[in-house]
């Protein structure tokens, strides 16, 4: 015997992993039924105070939020966002269900335009799948209902989230996605933006819009 075939040996007996098919086991159950970690108690809070905490938090990483009663009002409020900033009245979205079946038509002077974008859209329209109150942060998984390109390119990004989608912490949040896709369905990417894109390389002065959008404007849907 080799000196590696022993030592390899003595790890094997003291992991108490003599047989493949053990060890193939124990690795698919901890697959299967992950041990939760600790989580804070910070967001472990009611539903509406969740809400509040994720309004707060995300004003506090310099987004602007809005909270709408209904999906039906949605498009309203886009327009609203628009108009108060003196922007086009144009925004780019993807084919996300949730989205397409909100009252865009009503919006009579609000032109929707579908895809990802090119980098010539000023304004977004985005579904997050879900978002996590302690940080104020959204969780938006690629795709052509959401595509990422959507997320970096147009200088306002506006994000639609359903109230029932926040999650306390990042736990809450993946637990929900792979609820949602399973096991081997998840998304390519996954991104968490908390606030516009901001940095402070240069000369420590705090520029928005570094590496994506200027703004983040959310639309937390109620109900």
């Amino acid at each position: 015997m080799s000196a590696r075939e022993a030592i390899l040996g003595k790890v094997r007996k003291a992991l108490d992993a003599s047989g493949n098919a053990g060890r193939l086991d124990n690795v698919w159950d901890r697959l299967m039924e992950a041990p939760a970690g600790i989580i804070p108690t910070r967001a472990q809070l009611d539903p509406e105070a969740r809400v509040e905490l994720f309004c707060r938090m995300a004003t506090q990483a310099a987004a602007t939020v809005a909270r709408v009663a209904g999906e039906e009002v949605v498009p309203a409020a886009v327009t609203a966002y628009l108009r108060a900033r003196n922007l086009p009245a144009k925004v780019r979205m993807g084919g996300d269900r949730r989205l397409k079946a909100m009252p865009w038509v009503n919006e009579r002077t609000l032109q929707v335009r579908h895809g990802p974008s090119d980098g010539d859209d000023e304004a977004s329209v985005s579904h997050a799948a879900a978002a996590i109150a302690e940080t104020g942060t959204l969780a938006l998984f690629s795709g052509k209902d959401n595509p990422t390109t959507l997320n970096f390119l147009p200088d306002h990004h506006i994000v639609v989230v359903d109230a029932a989608d926040i999650g306390g912490d990042l736990e809450s949040v993946m637990r929900l996605a792979r609820a949602r896709y399973g096991k081997g369905e998840m998304p390519r990417t996954l991104n968490f933006i908390t606030g516009p894109s901001r940095s402070g390389d240069i000369e420590q002065k705090l520029l928005l819009g570094a590496h994506g959008p200027r703004a983040l404007h959310i639309i937390v849907v109620d109900g």
